[in-house]
């Protein structure tokens, strides 16, 4: 996970939040009491759920999580709102929708992608050449925290000066491909939202509490007892693909680096295990062209596994609360953001820096459609053609059916996944709301996608 994300990994928290530190735990001081029945409220008033055996022990457990963290996070924010104004600000998202997309490069080709260039006469000379690997996180946090301005950077200093080499950076070189590791190919549309459409104000994220329920079937899967890496890797790839969305929304890609560091926070959690880590993005070129000359890294502190509590008795007292794991929570909430002296935009266009700020309405309304049908992976009315099984034996793998007329795309030569957005009928306009009468034309609604067809 740490080359997919190039992120250098570093156990506990930076210095960045040791002045925090003492104030965070004057606060507790004052409002533990607070916490503790909300804590103890939530943790101990499902229990017709626990006991519902037709309820999953996953559901069960991000149920009671999902409530004990929104009321956790109102108690947490009304109390020090006075004080800190950054939380009258925030926008709080429940199961927000994370989703990112990269390049990963520098990757050795698998034997299927070998095959294909081979079959194709001037691809066979990049048949051994490494190639890029399309990486897609599907996230579904509890809850995340957004703001109109940014956390100040982690480790303050010039991105220039970030070298992975001159800093003694540790990151795993490991370039197989992730279907070796059991991941799954899909085709789908590549899509990057961090919890919000392009426009939303609030466009920078401070925190974030992501789900642990995984662990309970871990067991079934994994032979070695590795879940303290588990929540490790999950945590450096939720936050780094948390920054990616919201770095794209600023005009970066892995094409065009960040010029200003972005910073998110962490929280991983089963309501009595909790995991904190801070991420830093530094870089986003991850490609084959850069994999290798880009020296920037990103960077992430997480702390081991903490038990907030040991038991909690039927009186619904809790037994053995740990202030750390408070006053941890307490540091993230009072990290406040700040300005930056940053062009935040540098590579979008002034006067159309979103689909809202197009000033024809027909385009604009066009735009916005086309963009969030492609975002919502529905299936297309047109599906791809299906190769049945007796067609790969006897006409793809064994050539035994020579005389037989070729008709389906794949005897054509035809890509069947080689799909173009205007490939759909255009939208009737009914005779009695056009424009111009009931028999003027166009018939066809306009459409307004980019002219890049290749002639």
């Amino acid at each position: 996970m740490q080359y997919a994300t190039r992120t250098c990994f570093q156990t506990g928290l930076p210095q960045y939040y040791d002045p925090l530190k003492e104030e965070a735990a004057k606060i507790l001081e004052s409002i533990q009491s607070e916490l503790e029945d909300t804590i103890a409220l939530e943790l101990s008033n499902y229990g017709h759920v626990k006991r519902d055996e037709t309820v999953s022990p996953v559901e069960k457990e991000e149920t009671v999580v999902r409530s004990l963290l929104v009321q956790l996070n109102r108690t947490v924010a009304n109390a020090l709102a006075p004080k800190f104004n950054h939380l009258n600000e925030i926008e709080t998202d429940v199961d927000p929708r994370h989703e990112a997309f990269w390049f990963l490069g520098g990757i050795y080709p698998p034997n299927l992608v070998r095959k294909i260039k081979e079959g194709v006469e001037w691809q066979k000379q990049y048949a051994n050449d490494p190639y890029d690997r399309n990486i897609q996180y599907v996230g579904k946090p509890y809850m995340a925290l957004r703001h109109k301005l940014l956390l100040e950077p982690l480790l303050p200093k010039d991105l220039e000066s970030f070298d992975v080499k001159q800093d003694g950076a540790e990151i795993p070189d490991y370039r197989y491909d992730p279907l070796a590791l059991g991941y799954i190919a899909d085709f789908r549309h590549a899509t990057t939202v961090p919890g919000f459409w392009p426009g939303e104000q609030h466009e920078f994220g401070l925190l974030s509490f992501q789900r642990r329920s995984h662990a309970l079937n871990r067991h079934k899967y994994c032979a070695v007892d590795d879940l303290s890496e588990a929540i490790d890797a999950q945590g450096i790839l939720s936050s780094f693909a948390w920054l990616l969305g919201q770095a794209c929304y600023q005009g970066f890609s892995v094409f065009n680096d960040v010029t200003y560091p972005l910073t998110t926070q962490t929280v991983i959690t089963d309501g009595k295990y909790w995991s904190f880590y801070a991420y830093q993005l530094n870089t986003t070129l991850l490609h084959s062209d850069q994999v290798d000359a880009n020296s920037r890294y990103n960077l992430c502190w997480g702390t081991d596994a903490m038990q907030l509590y040991e038991s909690i008795d039927e009186n619904g007292k809790i037994n053995g609360l740990n202030k750390e794991v408070l006053q941890q929570i307490i540091m993230f909430y009072i990290n406040q953001p700040k300005e930056r002296a940053v062009n935040l935009k540098p590579y979008l266009c002034p006067t159309e820096t979103r689909v809202a700020d197009i000033e024809d309405e027909n385009r604009r309304v066009f735009m916005e459609r086309a963009y969030k049908h492609m975002a919502s992976n529905r299936p297309r009315h047109r599906l791809v053609p299906e190769v049945y099984q007796w067609e790969k034996i006897y006409k793809i793998d064994n050539k035994t059916r020579p005389m037989e007329p070729k008709r389906r795309p794949f005897e054509l030569g035809e890509n069947m996944y080689n799909r173009r957005m205007d490939e759909h009928a255009l939208k009737y306009i009914p005779r009695a709301v056009r424009p111009g009468g009931p028999k003027s034309r166009p018939k066809f609604e306009a459409t307004y996608y980019p002219n890049v067809r290749r002639q």
